[in-house]
């Protein structure tokens, strides 16, 4: 078995499902669940063979030697197998497509995790996690996970990143080692996958209030955008050490030079979804070439206020050789900024 760098670790059938992308998103992660997820999937499988489903369930070990496990509840001689995350009956193989259409199938539609391993206690398994993983990714409430990395915590130099998701995929909060540890920038790129809000309560980085937005063609290399956000900070009179971090669109997520350019300027990017940017009613401009390009309003505006929270322009779409840059600023509700709450 290959070095678990980040463990993806849940209770519930909605957390695997939430968690499963991010095992082929993030190098070295490794899906841990439950065993009671598949204790129930057994129990709804046995249920509906009663009346006259599949019966049998066939994933992945969850050790490497012993290859496939198979679990049969049902004592009859009909089986059934997993695919695309659905439950077919052994003679629906060579016909994928009835898979899903199977009643059976229809009504209770039981993913599969083939790559996951299952564990019996939260607690144990962070504990044998804890000394060896980069990061640890929850899908589980926060006490749950609290009462789990507690008996362990030792220093924020020591201590591996902790992210917690809810089990609606709607937060992923930076819980321990934000920042030293690299929760914060784990959190941000779990929601960059996912499409979740990343929660950062840093006070050092919760007190920087600009973000940039950019747009810009496809390969375009990284030290033009870097230049480009430097220009635009420097005529609005901004330091770096104020940017909280860049954002663009998620059709952009793949884009080098603009991954580079990040890592570059030592700040986090995210990824505003096209769903989010096309829904938004601020005030922004729109763009014909972006819309035929992206099919999208605008990259550079929508996404400087959509990354944050009571944003307002501080800088309007600059075009610097053929990149676009927006500045917006976060209100905080303590301070002058912050637009007034109706």
């Amino acid at each position: 078995m290959n070095a678990v760098t980040t463990a993806l670790i849940t209770l519930s059938c909605e957390g695997a499902k939430l968690l499963a992308p991010l095992s082929a998103a993030l190098p070295g992660a490794r899906l841990y669940i439950h065993e009671s997820v598949w204790d129930e999937s057994v129990r709804r499988v046995s249920h509906m063979n009663k009346s006259g489903g599949s019966g049998v369930i066939r994933h992945g070990s969850t050790h490497a030697e012993s290859g496939k496990i198979e679990a049969d509840r049902s004592g009859s001689s009909g089986g059934g197998i997993i695919r695309n995350g659905l439950i077919c009956r052994e003679e629906e193989r060579s016909e994928p497509s009835r898979c899903a259409s199977t009643p059976a199938a229809s009504a209770e539609a039981i993913p599969a995790f083939p790559e996951a391993e299952r564990f019996s206690r939260i607690a144990d398994l962070t504990a044998s996690l804890f000394p060896v993983c980069r990061g640890l990714v929850y899908a589980a409430p926060c006490g749950v996970v609290v009462r789990a990395i507690a008996p362990l915590i030792r220093n924020k130099y020591e201590d591996p990143a902790v992210v917690v998701l809810d089990a609606g995929g709607r937060w992923a909060v930076s819980l321990l080692s934000g920042h030293e540890g690299g929760a914060n920038s784990l959190a941000i790129r779990v929601a960059n996958i996912l499409g979740a809000e990343p929660v950062i309560t840093t006070t050092t980085e919760a007190l920087k209030s600009v973000i940039v937005g950019i747009g810009c063609r496809r390969g375009t290399p990284a030290e033009r955008i870097v230049a480009a956000v430097q220009n635009v900070l420097a005529d609005a009179g901004i330091t770096l050490d104020e940017v909280r971090l860049l954002a663009s669109a998620d059709v952009k997520a793949d884009e080098a030079g603009l991954l580079a350019a990040a890592e570059a300027l030592g700040l986090p990017i995210r990824f505003i979804a096209a769903a989010e940017i096309r829904a938004c009613l601020r005030d922004f401009s729109h763009t014909d070439f972006v819309r035929e390009k992206v099919n999208l309003p605008a990259v550079a505006e929508p996404a400087a206020l959509l990354a944050g929270r009571r944003t307002h322009f501080i800088c309007r779409k600059k075009k610097i050789n053929g990149i676009t840059i927006a500045l917006a600023r976060e209100g905080f509700l303590w301070s002058e900024s912050a637009p007034e709450v109706r």
